[in-house]
């Protein structure tokens, strides 16, 4: 009698696990919790696999274009190609500004900002040197600085200085020539411009017309035209007058020259200031190697 209560019994337990099984085995696929944490995994991976693509965020490039602006800036300038240390100086400037603007971009100085990037470079270099205390400078290190910069302090030696400019691009043999009609006081068909120098400083002139010319210039007879040739061709000159330098006294110019000697500590401990920022970041020209 028993044996048949048992058997529905047991009968009825077998559909029920049957029906359930599936059930448990799917109901996590719909569970909310699973679905945000299998959507962030994808996030995430995408993620990732981008950023790996792109540059490190602590390494500044300067670019080609950049770098070819930059060098065409100092040609224009100068009138000549940067040599390597110059280009090295160029670069490491321009290095210096951008490591500056991503600091103060960091900071946050770029908010409510029109002309962002020169703006933000300066006050970013303005928050910088607000944490930067000169020394007072005793007199033996300021004398000291004031000998080692003499030169911009002495009085220079002075030339006084004409020169007859013949229109076109005259031959030496013609510039001889004219400056010869000019010391006999002859006419000349030749109508030529006068450019006069007052008291220019000597250690200019072979920056205008070379080192040859300088050189040249310092040992002719004053009062009387010279045919000389410089780095832009010929040129008639007569040399008027020369005033020997005179050198500063640092007594005289003491606090000038204290002043002049914080004004470059604190340049100084700006750069310093500024390359030890440039120690979070890689450094790279395009097509070139890191540093």
């Amino acid at each position: 009698m028993n044996h048949p209560k048992a058997g529905r019994g047991v009968a009825a337990d077998i559909p029920t696990t049957s029906r359930t099984a599936p059930a448990d085995r799917t109901r996590w696929l719909r569970d909310p919790l699973v679905h945000f944490l299998v959507f962030g995994a994808v996030v995430f991976a995408v993620d990732y696999a981008i950023a790996s693509r792109q540059e490190y965020p602590s390494t500044i490039t300067l670019g080609v274009d950049a770098d070819a602006e930059i060098r065409k800036l100092f040609s224009d300038a100068r009138g000549r190609e940067p040599n390597a240390e110059e280009l090295a100086a160029l670069r490491q400037r321009w290095f210096d500004n951008e490591l500056l603007y991503r600091e103060g971009l960091a900071l946050g100085l770029d908010r409510g900002d029109s002309a962002i990037r020169e703006r933000v470079i300066y006050k970013a270099l303005n928050v910088l040197q607000s944490d930067l205390q000169v020394p007072a400078g005793d007199e033996e290190t300021v004398r000291a600085w004031f000998e080692k910069e003499r030169l911009r302090y002495d009085e220079p030696p002075r030339v006084d200085l004409l020169e007859a400019v013949l229109p076109g691009k005259p031959t030496l043999e013609e510039v001889t020539a004219f400056a010869a009609a000019l010391n006999a006081g002859q006419h000349t068909e030749q109508q030529g411009g006068l450019r006069v120098f007052k008291g220019r400083p000597e250690a200019t002139i072979a920056d205008g017309f070379g080192k040859e010319f300088a050189e040249r210039m310092a040992t002719l007879e004053i009062g009387k035209w010279h045919a000389l040739g410089s780095k832009d061709g010929p040129r008639a000159i007569r040399v008027d007058g020369r005033t020997p330098g005179t050198p500063a006294r640092f007594e005289d110019l003491r606090e000038a020259v204290l002043q002049d000697w914080r004004d470059r500590r604190m340049q100084e401990m700006r750069t310093d200031a500024v390359r030890a920022l440039g120690e979070r970041y890689t450094l790279r020209v395009a097509g070139e190697k890191a540093r």
